[in-house]
């Protein structure tokens, strides 16, 4: 495999990484906001959306994950997973119209559900796994960290722009608009993307493949994989305690605008967004491990700073840093993980992926910040409904928790290059 992307795997990349995160940074944030303003001010009713989703998304990734790898074709999933999400996450808003409120709440949970099964099919499935496909040890950081500009740039957009548009157009407008930019760059991405080269039908049954994986004489082989990917699980849990509430806890914590909420984050995410490429080229020169441990700790700091001042420019100064070393963590742990994807078991491990970063870390972690919300928060009424606003306690205790993430990276090995192990053995 050339050394270089080409520009059509260039094209797919950016557009499949983009419109994937754009929905997902609408469903991880913005789902909430709704959730929470326009059906109930109940933090655990926005717990429990994000804990159900992220039971989906986790069966959806490592059985469809499977089901690529064994068909040997990524195309065809993509290209249902993202037509699909795009229209899952335009009708969303509908659940706000239904009463009582507890028949919304439920209806809008199934609804992030059915999305996620879609995105999941898409995106934690089959794209993560077609990354790995289509590029090597020495230009997969490059490729993760254009995956991560993406997903910055689609953050950025819905950051930049969701405050306005909700409060200009409406709830119904916004999920509209954004489902229709999904279903463009999705669509044609998935149209664009040519099948991985290396990628072969596997002449046994899906549940074989799986099995596959945990035999003993497997694990053993797989053992730096799943020491990282349980880093990246506290580092995910530690994130969901405040991650969901963010916009909630400057709007009504705070106490500033939607649209200035939004602004805040929109800035702080622009700041990362300018470094991600140049940190993309820094792990593959130093490392994986020791920006990766390294932005641990950075994080840390700066959530404990961010969660001590209610100054605009301090939270916008210390939101800014928790949003780069976050994206220095997703470059560099990213990275790692990609590297350690067995070749035959890419769809699958990409299923495993999401099993420790989305469901060992959007369970707990939303559950742990909705209880501290409601134990610690502050009593509001809003549209007639009894609740709770989040406080700086989230913050503290993610902080804290993310510490726990060291602990599984200091005896996890990075997978060298082939070049790289011959010159050490001359």
């Amino acid at each position: 495999m050339s050394e270089k992307l080409s520009p059509r795997i260039l094209i797919t990349i950016i557009f499949l990484s983009f419109a994937g995160q754009l929905a997902w940074a609408v469903e991880n944030q913005y789902y909430n906001v709704f959730m929470y303003n326009a059906i109930a001010p109940v933090p655990l009713y926005v717990s429990y959306m994000v804990a159900a989703s992220a039971v989906v998304a986790t069966i959806t990734s490592i059985l469809i994950g499977a089901l690529s790898d064994v068909k040997g074709k990524r195309k065809i999933f993509l290209l249902i997973g993202y037509t699909f999400w795009a229209i899952t996450t335009a009708i969303f808003p509908f659940a706000g119209v239904l009463k009582p409120v507890i028949v919304a709440v439920t209806v809008a949970i199934i609804f992030d559900c059915i999305m996620t099964f879609f995105g999941s099919t898409g995106y934690d499935a089959t794209f993560n796994a077609y990354v790995t496909d289509v590029t090597t040890l020495s230009n997969r950081g490059k490729a993760v960290s254009i995956v991560q500009l993406m997903s910055l740039v689609a953050t950025l957009i819905t950051y930049g722009l969701s405050g306005f548009i909700i409060t200009m157009f409406g709830y119904f407008f916004f999920f509209y608009f954004v489902g229709a930019l999904v279903g463009l760059f999705g669509i044609t991405g998935a149209l664009l993307a040519p099948e991985p080269e290396t990628l072969k039908p596997l002449n046994i049954s899906i549940w074989e493949h799986i099995r596959s994986t945990f035999r003993k004489d497997q694990i053993k082989n797989y053992k730096d994989y799943f020491l990282v990917l349980t880093g990246a699980g506290l580092w995910g849990m530690a994130v969901n305690v405040f991650f969901p509430f963010v916009i909630i806890y400057l709007q009504h914590y705070i106490k500033i605008s939607l649209e200035l909420a939004s602004l805040l984050i929109f800035v702080a995410i622009l700041a990362s967004m300018i470094a991600a490429y140049p940190i993309g080229m820094l792990i593959d020169k130093v490392g994986r491990k020791k920006i990766a441990v390294a932005a641990v700790f950075l994080e840390s700091i700066s959530l404990f700073l961010f969660a001590l001042t209610t100054d605009l420019l301090l939270l916008t100064i210390t939101g800014t840093m928790w949003v780069f070393f976050m994206t220095v963590w997703g470059i560099a742990s990213g990275t790692w993980i990609k590297d350690l994807y067995p070749e035959e078991k890419r769809g699958q491990f990409s299923g495993y992926f999401i099993l420790f970063t989305v469901l060992f870390t959007m369970v707990p972690g939303p559950l742990i910040g909705g209880w501290l919300a409601s134990e610690f928060g502050i009593p509001t009424t809003i549209g007639g409904e009894a609740g709770f606003i989040p406080t700086p306690i989230i913050f503290m205790a993610a902080a804290l928790l993310i510490l726990l993430t060291v602990l599984p990276l200091i005896p996890a090995k990075e997978l060298k290059d082939k070049k790289e192990v011959e010159s050490e053995s001359e």
